[in-house]
């Protein structure tokens, strides 16, 4: 789903400069840290063979360490996975959109020459991607084998963002195809670049408020995107966002244990923080099970320290 930026904001106030402190409304109690970055997703998959190979061939990520069933995934030589995919015996595939639970995870390239690479690279292999440009950024989008939704985007740098009051712009607009390739001078693709990280999260939830209560007021991120029909955006530090929450597969039910689906996703704070989250979040009735929290429709949430 996607709304144009004359849709969201045109005869509106005119955008003004995203300068730091200008945007976003701060939750009522505890606040996460500037410092938050995200770790890993932990993906269920029914096929490991399949799904090695098509994260190798399409996304350019390289095997960092295998236990059993589990296998971690990143950039070649990184210290620390983007991915890492788990294979059960009975897991089947799903339609994308038919469960809550995972819209899709984003990985964030570290420049526009990367994802001008990235795309030749996904036109030279004949593979299908959706693309948006989302004022912030710009990204395209695929499925992996199992139906799994993953962004792979680029950052605009953050003295280009605008604003409208307090709320960050990002839109849904027609991304540039030929600019964006330009970008890459030619050079080729040879798999995810050094300095790729987990971007952000998106999640399909059963409610809005009900996802607001659990991720902003009780975990702490701060509401950046609010009027975006059918969803909601949030993040720490002034980022656009490092979780979205939206309701466009509202009436789907979460994913079965036996289904391909997000196990966890990581939020990473500095370690003197991890006992406010735990309060905040115990306070609100959002108690972990083990080291994992549950949002309303029983997506997991790990917290660690830095």
């Amino acid at each position: 789903m996607g709304v144009s930026s004359h849709e969201m904001f045109g005869g509106a106030a005119a955008p003004q400069p995203a300068v730091a402190g200008t945007y976003g409304e701060a939750p009522p109690a505890y606040r996460l840290p500037a410092a938050l970055r995200l770790g890993p997703v932990h993906l269920q998959v029914s096929n490991l063979d399949r799904s090695l190979a098509w994260y190798s061939q399409v996304l350019g990520l390289s095997e960092l360490s295998r236990e059993g069933g589990v296998v971690s995934l990143g950039s070649a030589g990184a210290s620390e996975p983007l991915v890492i995919l788990e294979a059960r015996p009975g897991t089947k595939s799903v339609r994308p959109g038919s469960r809550l639970g995972l819209y899709h995870y984003a990985i964030l390239l570290p420049d526009r020459p990367s994802l001008g690479r990235f795309v030749q690279h996904l036109s030279d292999i004949g593979a299908r991607a959706g693309a948006s440009d989302h004022l912030v950024s710009e990204a395209l989008y695929l499925h992996d084998p199992d139906g799994l939704g993953i962004e792979v985007y680029a950052d605009r740098p953050r003295s280009a963002w605008q604003r409208q009051g307090r709320e960050l712009m990002m839109a849904t607009d027609p991304f540039n195809f030929p600019d964006v390739v330009a970008a890459a001078r030619g050079e080729p693709w040879t798999g995810m670049p050094a300095g790729t990280v987990m971007g952000h999260l998106h999640l399909h939830v059963g409610d809005l408020a009900r996802g607001e209560a659990f991720y902003h007021a009780a975990l702490g991120f701060d509401k950046i995107v609010w009027r975006y029909p059918g969803a909601l955006f949030l993040g720490a530090g002034g980022y656009h966002h490092h979780l979205g929450t939206n309701t466009w597969a509202q009436g789907a039910p979460s994913p079965r244990e036996d289904e391909a689906r997000l196990l966890s996703w990581n939020v990473v704070v500095p370690a003197t923080e991890l006992a406010r989250v735990a309060s905040s979040m115990e306070g609100a009735g959002f108690a972990a099970a083990g080291d994992v929290f549950r949002d309303p429709w029983g997506t997991g949430m790990r917290v660690t320290g830095l």
